[in-house]
């Protein structure tokens, strides 16, 4: 046998990782860190390598609110089995007393409303979206900080040991699971990190940002912040059976200017699939992606306050036109902003436009839309992406 002295490449992944992170860079902006913690614990799954008798993953993921943490959960459950719905949430918020775990794990036998008590974490729960291709459950633990100190002793096993008993002493069993826990802890510390005040502090970050440190540095200082508040919250005996804390940057300008793309795309796509009125296509200038983008700009709660903005504005309109008749099936509509009355105007650009070129017109290489409905025959749209985005 010959020495081929081969050097090999260990950053390479396969191509159902490449897969899952192409999916999850379409879904979410300005966290790549975050994504590609998913994508080496999925990579490190697929070669088999994952610690034997634990969860696939432990991942924290710490942040301000709207800064993508749920959503980067669902989209990657949307990545892999289709569906962002199949991620099991817990909203630790309902778990602030400690008897209340009963609802988790089933109470006792015994006790009263034992038969009538379903635990949320059973067997056949967390395989209910296993696919032949794919058979991974998506756990999230939503605001871990909320939790009573019953849940985070009921984690410690669920994390070491991939096992939980509930109240009728059946195993489940989490080697299959992704387990997910969100938190807002820093989100103060982080804020007055990137808008200090006063003197000093202030001029040391606008020079760091001028220097283009701020993926540096300044990221560096929001981890670290991040990092402390959950130290300072949680035990080590917690802290230690997490394999990643993952901190969410604050959303900024031009995260959010993404981010409007993909949710107008979002609103397109479900208008498409809307069962209760005709299909149609609109687009958005760009003064029109301007206001939407200053109505929905507000650094304290990030993306969400933008899909306020887009709700409110946009949604509400194409709603009072589709209901009274004003937007009919295969019309093309072209929302603009005028300055003189300070809102969004809508035209009619042209009408009775076939299913295909509506298709033609958009962008559904995110989700496609399950079909469009004209004259009551369905046409399945194309899975490729299509020209001509807004």
């Amino acid at each position: 046998m010959g020495s081929l002295n081969t050097q090999l490449d260990p950053t390479q992944t396969g191509d159902e990782a490449e897969k899952l992170e192409s999916g999850l860079r379409k879904r979410i902006v300005g966290q790549d860190d975050a994504i590609q913690q998913i994508v080496d614990i999925y990579q490190t799954n697929l070669a088999g390598m994952s610690s034997p008798g634990r969860p696939i993953g432990n991942l924290l993921f710490l942040g301000p609110t709207g800064s993508g943490k749920t959503r980067l959960v669902e989209a990657t459950a949307e990545s892999l089995v289709g569906d962002s719905h199949a991620v099991i949430k817990i909203d630790c918020a309902e778990f602030q007393h400690s008897h209340e775990i009963a609802k988790l794990i089933g109470s006792p036998p015994g006790y009263l409303g034992h038969r009538e008590t379903h635990p949320l974490l059973s067997q056949e729960v967390l395989n209910q979206y296993h696919t032949d291709q794919v058979k991974l459950s998506f756990v999230l633990f939503d605001e871990i900080e909320k939790a009573s100190d019953a849940l985070w002793n009921l984690l410690l096993g669920i994390l070491d040991k991939a096992t939980l008993t509930l109240g009728d002493n059946r195993r489940v069993d989490f080697s299959r699971a992704l387990i997910f826990m969100t938190s807002n802890l820093g989100a103060a510390e982080m804020s007055s990190i990137l808008r200090p005040s006063l003197g000093f502090a202030a001029g040391e970050t606008e020079r760091m940002q001028a220097a283009g440190s701020a993926n540096g540095q300044l990221n560096d200082k929001i981890s670290r912040a991040g990092v402390e508040a959950a130290r300072r919250k949680f035990t080590p005996e917690f802290l230690n059976r997490i394999d990643k804390v993952v901190v969410f940057k604050p959303l900024g300008e031009e995260e959010l200017r993404k981010i409007l793309v993909i949710e107008l795309g979002m609103v397109q796509q479900r208008i498409f699939s809307s069962a209760n009125s005709a299909p149609f296509v609109f687009s958005v200038t760009a003064t029109a992606k301007d206001h939407l983008l200053r109505e929905g700009t507000d650094m304290k709660y990030g993306a969400r306050h933008l899909k306020r903005a887009i709700d409110r504005n946009l949604v509400h309109s194409l709603s009072n036109l589709i209901a009274s008749g004003q937007v009919r099936g295969g019309d093309l509509i072209r929302v603009d902003y005028d300055d003189s009355l300070s809102r969004l105007t809508f035209f009619k650009d042209a009408e009775n436009m076939p299913a295909y070129t509506m298709v033609q017109m958009v962008d559904t290489s995110i989700a496609p839309p399950l079909g469009v409905f004209s004259a009551g025959a369905a046409v399945e749209m194309p899975r490729t992406a299509a020209k001509g985005r807004r």
